[in-house]
Order: structure tokens, then sequence, then C-alpha cells
């Protein structure tokens, strides 16, 4: 892994441009939401890296869906990674039985789309800049 990131570092003056600086490594990006009785809610799992938001899993619990936590999470994390850790940008992966147009409401646009991956399931790559 560092021979890897230290070729690919050599190759890339975007990459050496990182170097020493608060973006060159991966930091986690968890938040987390209780019901009444202390229960997970849900919550969102990510990181930051070159001043990018990567938002990994993103999940709300059957019982409290449609009360707005989802959008609850992604803002705070899409705040923190903005003001705490000068993320210029946010992404996700989701399929096409997940939440796409979830994202396309909240500002992201689709980027990429890989049809049959896996096979019957449609993947969506969708970015957001966070202004």
């Amino acid at each position: 892994c560092t021979r890897l990131r230290e070729t690919n570092t050599a190759a890339s003056s975007v990459l050496r441009s990182l170097r020493g600086t608060p973006h060159e490594r991966e930091f986690p990006l968890h938040v987390w939401v209780l019901d009444a009785t202390g229960g997970l809610a849900g919550g969102l799992v990510g990181h930051t890296w070159a001043t990018w938001l990567h938002v990994t899993y993103l999940w709300v619990d059957g019982g409290h869906r449609g009360a707005g936590l989802g959008s609850a999470l992604l803002d705070e994390a899409e705040r923190t990674a903005r003001t705490e850790r000068g993320c210029a940008a946010a992404r996700v992966e989701t399929w096409d039985f997940q939440a796409p147009g979830f994202y396309t409401k909240r500002g992201y646009d689709v980027m990429c789309v890989i049809p049959d991956y896996p096979p019957g399931i449609t993947e969506y790559t969708l970015v957001k800049r966070l202004g």
C-alpha cells in the first residue's frame, strides 16, 4: 500500500501537492441519530480525503423513514466536511433500488451510470459541489 501510494504520488502533481496537508489521508466521518429510547434510528458512514466527502453508507431504520432523518444525516455530514475539513465536494455511489432520487433532490448530479453492476442492478455515482 505504501509503495503504491508513493508511486502514484510521484506520477501526479496533484497528489504531490497534498503531501503534508490535512487532505493527504482519509479521515472517517460518521454521523448517528438515536431515537427517543436511545436506539439507533439512522447513520451515515463515510470519509473525507483530498477536499472530498465520500458517503459510503447512509441508512435510516424503516420505522423512522419519511421523517427527514436521511436529509438531516446528509446535511450534518456535508456541513462537517465543508466547515471542519475544508471539503469542496461530495460523492456517493448508490444502486437503482436504493436512493438515487433522494440524492438528486438534495443537489447531487449523476456522473456515472453502470448497468448490470451487479447483473440486474444499476449503480449510480453522484457528485455535489458543497457551497
